[in-house]
């Protein structure tokens, strides 16, 4: 089920008068939680029911053998060993088989050896990257001390399916997310108008925004052979624009609807494009990946403790696993590279933390120094997006060769894409004013959290932000492979 679904619109009310109307003691709410995220997910596809429950069920028992082994820390290393190493497995097999094999075929031929390539060519269950890290984490934590081992089940299949963040995330901590399901809730009317707030915001960024830039963006790559630089200049930049509503948005949706609920999720995305370099906007975009990755991948290779040299390699590992977590294809290992190579010079000269305020602190505007800096690195993230959207190496090469000539000075070429100057100046307007909202609540957890203006103003912007939203809703339906969470 999509957020931006009339099945979705139903689903929400009916969810919210159930969990606090009919199903008030803490044991049936985690019930009911459980069984409506079932029904979310299975919406998609049922068959991947088994799938999300095989995992949850597996990283359950693993806690509490965990716990049962206290004591006999090479009976718990094997146990915990064989929790990750099955829910890995999992993801590799439904997520990466088909690239490995197929890569496998390569360098066989390369040597001199004929096979023939084996593909499963099964269905990649939406989200099975965000759960199966929440999974991890669990027993990771388990095993480290951090968290005890739960006994209760429902509370645990709660945690791992719940279902505002299942498939986009943000990807929660055992330790902040699973105590939440142990323990009783109380509605909170503040907070859940904040949440329905947030989740406006997120759903103009991502019905709105991403959207309407994603419909320029398909038609500029499957066209990019015959384009001319400010034409596939301009794809670049709206993919930008599309790549932070779709996954922003979802992200502001996911953590305002569990706000509806009681339930406080972690802050995704900060601001990112507001970053003054590279190290800033990785502190600031999709903060629970980094920061799971920062936490089970690069503290245990001893992080920077371990010299300058290590810390050099583990940071190359994270950028590569973390562009490769994105799909199954070059392309993501690509971005992943690219981006260390931005990142390591700061951590070798010792910038990487230099900017740990928001820009332009204490002034509304920034200076000349911070724009000029937000700019150079928006570029640079933008380059970043060609490798990721394009299909191959290939692709992204002839991509940039084309945009980097004479041409990039040029009018944008715009016949034959399917679309004419009021998609562009939508895109163009639109993407004005979410920076402009964002810019304005940098400091803020989200952007629309303009409970200090008066109530009239209030709902005036909710209204004009309904209106606009229920203008593109459906739109999603017509974009073709605008979708970047099925790569998960």
């Amino acid at each position: 089920m999509l957020f931006n679904s009339i099945e979705f619109l139903i689903f929400l009310p009916l969810v919210f008068f159930g969990y606090w109307f009919v199903f008030k003691s803490l044991r049936w709410q985690n019930l009911f939680v459980v069984a409506v995220s079932y029904l979310f997910y299975g919406w998609w596809d049922w068959r991947f029911l088994l799938l999300i429950l095989f995992t949850s069920l597996c990283s359950y028992l693993s806690g509490v053998y965990l716990e049962k082994c206290a004591g006999n820390r090479l009976v718990q290393k094997w146990i915990s060993a064989g929790n990750i190493l099955l829910n890995l497995s999992i993801l590799g097999v439904f997520k990466y088989f088909d690239f490995f094999t197929e890569n496998l075929v390569n360098v066989l031929h390369l040597l001199g050896w004929d096979a023939d390539y084996v593909t499963l060519n099964i269905l990649l269950p939406v989200g099975i990257s965000f759960y199966t890290f929440q999974a991890l984490s669990y027993t990771i934590d388990v095993y480290q001390g951090k968290i005890k081992a739960t006994h209760d089940i429902v509370a645990f299949f709660a945690y791992i399916s719940f279902f505002p963040q299942l498939v986009a995330g943000p990807i929660e901590r055992a330790t902040h997310l699973l105590p939440q399901f142990l323990r009783p809730r109380n509605f909170d009317c503040d907070l859940a108008l904040d949440g329905i707030r947030q989740m406006l915001w997120g759903f103009f960024k991502k019905v709105v925004v991403a959207d309407n830039c994603a419909l320029f963006v398909n038609g500029v790559f499957e066209n990019y052979q015959t384009l001319d630089g400010s034409t596939l200049f301009l794809g670049a930049f709206f993919f930008t624009i599309q790549i932070y509503g779709d996954f922003s948005g979802y992200s502001d949706i996911a953590i305002g609807c569990a706000r509806l609920f009681g339930i406080d999720l972690m802050q995704n995305f900060k601001y990112p494009y507001f970053s003054r370099d590279i190290a800033e906007f990785w502190r600031r975009w999709h903060i629970s990946l980094t920061t799971w990755f920062r936490d089970y991948i690069y503290i245990p290779l001893e992080g920077s403790r371990a010299g300058k040299w290590k810390s050099f390699r583990n940071t190359l590992v994270i950028f590569l696993v973390s562009g490769f977590w994105h799909g199954a294809n070059w392309t993501f290992v690509a971005w992943g590279a690219y981006h260390a190579l931005l990142f390591l010079p700061l951590l070798l000269l010792g910038q990487n933390r230099r900017y740990r305020d928001s820009v332009a602190e204490n002034s509304f505007l920034p200076s000349v120094k911070e724009l000029t800096q937000m700019g150079a690195t928006f570029l640079l993230v933008l380059l970043g997006w060609i490798l990721f959207r394009s299909e191959d190496i290939s692709q992204a090469a002839v991509y940039l060769e084309r945009m980097f000539n004479v041409s990039l000075f040029s009018a944008p070429q715009l016949v034959g894409l399917g679309f004419g100057q009021l998609l562009l100046k939508k895109c163009f307007f639109f993407t004005a004013l979410m920076f402009v909202v964002e810019w304005i609540g940098r400091k803020q957890a989200h952007g629309l959290m303009i409970e200090d203006l008066s109530l009239p103003v209030r709902y005036v912007i909710y209204t004009v932000l309904l209106i606009i939203i229920y203008g593109f809703a459906g739109l999603f339906e017509k974009i073709q492979g605008a979708g970047l969470f099925r790569r998960q």
